[in-house]
């Protein structure tokens, strides 16, 4: 949408041309008319009133052609007149017009008014060059027309035309500034509005893309971690059952339940948004205890033994819910993949409340791996595989945290995450 105040600017200048036009128009055949008038009433006899009637009301319709014409091209042009000169035509017409206004002054010097219309048709449709030698010529016409009507040259008759001409020039100059103006300001906001449609543009895209990243973060860190663990344990339940060990198969059985409700859950969660529960300070210490928990529990099931305990230092505070989710999300991912790569037996997941700060560190004692390979390694894969950790670190910079992530071959792996406590407004506070 146009700016209204840009809007009328653009508009005002091409409101100023027209009524020059009109202005320009009317006073020439206002003039025409005069001159016809003064004319016949000097009472000259028929010999002048018949042929300056006949010549008037030629070049009163040969201007009207041509201003029914100049209205058209008008329309469509796009250059100020001095840089197109009129074309071909309508120099023609300008020809045929000087002429007919030449014969009238001959018959009558009422008709030396009309220069002055003549002047700026002469600017208009020449270049400055050629319509400043017309103006001069036109002037000497109007000077010797008064000269012969008056028998003797007088101050006035050449002053006059004179003054009249340098206006013409003048109010030119004036015009095609305003002209300019007009194509300046149409141009300027066709641009600005260009701009304002890319900018847009490339807005939604940007958002796009960020939502893009957003919903596969949550995803990763949910809905596809969760799906893994079934998997995992569905596999394990199957070779129990081959096996012929009923009751870990129900046990198991029973794990990938618990496993695909609290994805359910979670998918829920992830469709609705964050849940008014999640301003609660209990709610992060809550739920990092049921992920270790559930954390032991798809270990078990999948035959192997990891213990996970959960410790807290500190008074938990209350947090902006993207604080909770990302601490939330980040020790079940580390956990997930101590889980299923690193073959721990023990992992430790410690949430500190400290000063103006609050710090998440996941350890686990498992075979470890190499951080920059790791890292490196998932950047080239095009599977959806490897996006947990750079998701990791998206997430938590996103929120002005600091991520670090240690570990060796055979010495565990420690994940650590500090995020600044910022004041939190549940909305709550007093009237």
């Amino acid at each position: 949408m146009r700016d209204p105040a840009s809007t009328a600017g653009y508009m005002a200048a091409p409101t100023v041309l027209r009524m020059l036009r009109i202005t320009l128009h009317a006073g020439f055949l206002a003039l025409l008319l005069v001159g016809v008038a003064a004319t016949a009433s000097s009472e000259p006899g028929p010999a002048v009133v018949y042929p300056v009637l006949l010549f008037s009301l030629c070049l009163g319709g040969l201007y009207l052609a041509g201003t029914i014409s100049e209205k058209r091209a008008a329309k469509r042009q796009v250059v100020p007149p001095s840089s197109s000169h009129g074309t071909r035509y309508a120099r023609f017409w300008l020809a045929g017009v000087t002429g007919l206004w030449i014969v009238l002054m001959v018959l009558s010097a009422d008709f030396s008014w009309l220069a002055f219309a003549l002047f700026f048709l002469h600017l208009h449709l020449l270049s400055t060059r050629h319509a400043v030698v017309a103006i001069v010529l036109l002037t000497g016409v109007v000077i010797a027309a008064q000269w012969s009507r008056e028998g003797e040259l007088q101050a006035p008759m050449i002053l006059g035309p004179t003054f009249g001409a340098v206006f013409a020039v003048v109010m030119t100059i004036v015009y095609q500034s305003l002209y300019l103006e007009g194509v300046n300001q149409r141009q300027a906001l066709e641009e600005l509005r260009r701009t304002r449609s890319e900018l847009a543009r490339t807005q939604h895209q940007a958002g796009v893309l960020t939502e893009r990243e957003r919903l596969a973060r949550e995803i990763h860190d949910t809905l596809a971690q969760g799906l893994s663990s079934i998997v995992l344990i569905s596999r394990a339940a199957e070779a129990s059952l081959e096996a012929g060990a009923t009751d870990t198969t129900r046990e198991r059985i029973r794990t990938v339940q618990q496993a695909a409700s609290d994805n359910l859950a979670d998918a829920r969660r992830f469709v609705r948004g964050l849940s008014a529960a999640e301003g609660d300070p209990e709610f992060l210490v809550g739920s990092l205890r049921r992920t270790c928990a559930s954390v032991e529990q798809q270990a078990a099931a999948q035959g192997t033994s990891l213990r996970c305990r959960f410790e807290i230092d500190g008074t938990p505070v209350r947090m902006p819910a993207p604080y909770e989710v990302a601490l939330l999300r980040a020790a079940q991912s580390a956990l997930s993949n101590a889980l299923q790569h690193s073959g721990a037996g023990t992992a430790v997941v410690t949430l500190t409340f400290v000063g103006s700060e609050v710090t998440l560190d996941i350890y686990d004692n498992g075979r470890g791996f190499n951080v920059d390979g790791a890292l490196e390694s998932a950047m080239k894969r095009t599977d959806g595989t490897g996006f947990g950790l750079r998701a990791l670190r998206e997430r938590i910079s996103a929120l002005g945290g600091v991520l670090d992530i240690e570990s060796e071959a055979g010495e565990g792996t420690v994940v650590g995450i500090r995020l600044p406590l910022l004041p939190f407004d549940d909305g709550t506070a007093d009237d």
